[in-house]
């Protein structure tokens, strides 16, 4: 199908959602589904929650932010289940501004743009549908139609609460237009839009001295004056503020702590009352949801001017830190690049993987436990198994510094530093060493980064190469074991030979010779000392061995070079010290023999097609463990 089908086809299906009809047939509707007649906050979480909600690691993740936000799942719950949650409840919550908090690049206006775009799609389905009074600008909610004195029987019918005053316009239209009728009240299905100032409204601060509240409330259209004869008739007012537009949704107030104090006031009431003033009228209701953000230097002085108090109450803060998962800010790079003009240069393996340890080591605090660095914390964030800790460990860990990830190299930096990278290297690969190159360069040029933190900073660089040296030996060394698989295999048999005469108190035969032996103690422990294994815990981890080929056997499986993850890293990493000559030798000759051109070739083709390499990314770690095996 190509796109014009696509659009034409999307066209139909809007025309199929429109409905229009009395407010009696509009009642038969509630009848049927009673949640249409939800309230803004009841709205926004019902779409969170219907997009659907998973348990992981005994936290909620919602799927409908998993997409877009990455590593915020704590402050997201907190979100959900502290802000939203109780609000679409009727609880006092949401009585309150809603002001996410937090550093900049932190993702805050990435959720409120997804709490917007989610609406718009959401107010399209049956369970988020919303109707209006027709030709309201206000798009008014029709159940403001019904009387006061008739509410407590409508609750009684309907099991609906009615909250809210008809507006002047409509209470106007419902005498003049329809002669009182109620049930008479055309009404229409509305989707929200924040294009077409539907249901979604959105306020920037600018110069106070230019900027009118009309921005907010609307004003008076003084062309229509001389017909209607007043400013206080409702027909002479243009009800198209931000406030008016955003009703039934969401109100974004961008930088909202910038703004100018008048334009703060009018929230005094919204938020309370659920009304705000305008023109030469009564209170007008309004149901939505204000949704503001700032960082937290202009929350602190807000808090300090005693001129704002009256707001503070009306305030819930929720803070919305950094992400401080490597492996999430990993994925938040991807997302980024996958976005941009430059998702098509290639990008080595665990080249983003080292950008993310940088900037997550700059937003990590010291612990006050002797026996945790930055480096073993950020392991232990990220849900790496470190011994001797647990996630009890980890959870005190959060505790110690509450404001943790409020500070710190954001993602744009990084990405910004990639992309300098990208564009001068002029090559369609980068590595990690490159992207490391480049963030040191940008240092200086970073406005906000003092001296002191640049020296840390340099520092955290210093050690993020040295993982890098580890993971890139690594990778070399199990696409050399590759090569030598049957060298690998006879050292596991071996191993596994001594390690049963070692538990069984038996001895071995020389396969030669035929006289007995006792178990080679030696080679045990060059292998397990390759995986930290100490002297106390080897009897352990060697009956552990004998218990798991027991296991195969009873299932009359064969315990193979594969079957124990740890068992195969040691015996991979002791091949690899066996070999390192070999290495040392085939990586840094400049004039290779026709047997050590065969074994490059062998171990590039193996780092392509299974660790995700190209040609000149393979060649270059290559190079680069060759120089480090060589120092």
């Amino acid at each position: 199908m190509d796109i014009l089908q696509k659009i034409a086809r999307y066209r139909e299906e809007e025309e199929k959602l429109k409905w229009e009809g009395t407010f009696a047939e509009y009642l038969k509707i509630l009848k049927e589904k009673p949640w249409v007649a939800q309230s803004a906050h009841s709205r926004v979480y019902n779409m969170i929650k219907d997009a659907g909600v998973e348990e992981v690691n005994g936290r909620k993740r919602y799927k409908f932010f998993s997409q877009h936000l990455f590593g915020l799942e704590e402050a997201l719950e907190r979100l959900v289940e502290e802000y939203f949650h109780p609000a679409a409840k009727r609880l006092d919550v949401r009585k309150r501004i809603l002001l996410l908090m937090g550093p900049v690049g932190g993702g805050k206006s990435t959720l409120v743009t997804l709490l917007k775009r989610g609406l718009e799609e959401y107010s399209k389905t049956e369970r988020g549908a919303v109707y209006a009074i027709k030709g309201c600008p206000m798009h008014e909610d029709p159940l403001h139609l019904i009387p006061h004195h008739l509410r407590d029987d409508f609750y009684k019918e309907y099991g609906i609460r009615i909250e809210g005053e008809l507006s002047p316009l409509n209470m106007m239209r419902l005498e003049k237009e329809y002669g009182g009728r109620i049930e008479d009240v055309l009404v229409e299905r509305i989707f929200f839009s924040e294009n077409r100032r539907v249901g979604i409204g959105t306020f920037s601060p600018s110069d106070p001295k230019s900027q009118d509240i009309a921005d907010l409330t609307g004003s008076i259209d003084f062309s229509t004056i001389a017909e209607y004869g007043s400013e206080s008739d409702p027909r002479a007012y243009r009800f198209d503020g931000e406030l008016n537009k955003a009703n039934r949704g969401i109100m974004e107030f961008q930088e909202m702590l910038k703004c100018d104090e008048k334009f703060l006031w009018h929230l005094l009431s919204l938020t309370q009352e659920g009304n705000f003033k305008a023109g030469r009228f009564a209170l007008i209701s309004a149901d939505e949801l204000i949704i503001a953000h700032t960082n937290e230097t202009e929350y602190r002085s807000f808090i300090a001017n005693k001129k704002n108090e009256a707001l503070h109450s009306r305030i819930i803060v929720m803070p919305i830190p950094y992400n401080l998962r490597v492996s999430e800010e990993e994925r938040i790079y991807e997302k980024m690049i996958r976005e941009s003009d430059v998702a098509d240069v290639h990008i080595a393996p665990h080249t983003l993987r080292i950008a993310a340890m940088f900037t997550i080591l700059t937003r990590l605090k010291e612990s006050k436990r002797p026996d945790v660095d930055l480096l073993k914390k950020m392991r232990l964030y990220d849900g790496e198994m470190i011994e001797g800790f647990s996630e009890v460990d980890v959870e005190e860990l959060k505790k110690e510094h509450p404001d943790e990830g409020m500070s710190g190299i954001d993602p744009r930096y990084v990405i910004n530093r990639i992309s300098a990278c990208i564009i001068r290297k002029e090559v369609p690969s980068i590595n990690a060493l490159d992207v490391l190159r480049s963030l040191k360069e940008g240092l200086d040029q970073h406005p906000s980064i003092t001296k002191e933190d640049r020296e840390r900073y340099l520092n955290f660089i210093s050690l993020v190469r040295k993982e890098y040296d580890e993971i890139a030996k690594q990778e070399v060394q199990k696409a050399f074991v590759y090569s030598y698989e049957e060298s690998a295999k006879t050292l596991m048999d071996n191993y596994l030979d001594n390690v049963e005469a070692y538990c069984n108190k038996t001895k071995l035969r020389d396969p030669l010779t035929g006289e007995e032996m006792n178990p080679d103690e030696k080679l045990m422990r060059s292998i397990e000392e390759q995986i930290g294994i100490s002297e106390n815990a080897k009897k352990a981890f060697r009956e552990e061995i004998l218990i798991r080929i027991s296991a195969y056997a009873r299932k009359g499986q064969k315990f193979d070079y594969n079957s124990h993850e740890r068992l195969r890293e040691a015996i991979q990493k002791k091949l690899f010290a066996d070999l390192k000559d070999i290495v040392k030798i085939t990586t840094s000759t400049k004039t290779p023999d026709e047997q050590q051109l065969k074994k490059i070739n062998e171990v590039v083709a193996r780092l392509i097609d299974e660790y995700g390499y190209n040609s000149t990314s393979a060649n270059e770690l290559l190079r680069y463990v060759g120089s480090l095996l060589n120092r």
